[in-house]
């Protein structure tokens, strides 16, 4: 993870938003964290970045991790898919 100034970033933010598709970039302020900046390398980067976030799916899948752990539903390889 790389740490950059805030004050640098302004001054050169496309080159560090292209770094940013590689590895977080902390942005610091007064040398102190205030942020960071994650690029994404496609659009579907950009879809599991929002959908990792997302509290309705993240909820779903608590629902369904519980659901499992009280014996209902099925492993993948119950399933059969023919």
């Amino acid at each position: 993870m790389k740490q950059i100034a805030l004050s640098d970033m302004k001054d050169d933010l496309s080159k560090y938003l292209h770094a940013a598709e590689r590895e977080e970039i902390v942005i610091t302020r007064h040398g102190k964290p205030a942020g960071i900046l994650i690029g994404f390398e496609s659009e579907e980067d950009w879809f599991e970045y929002r959908l990792e976030r997302d509290p309705r799916f993240l909820k779903r899948i608590e629902a369904a991790r519980r659901s499992l752990k009280a014996g209902r539903g099925k492993q993948l390889e119950d399933i059969d898919w023919s």
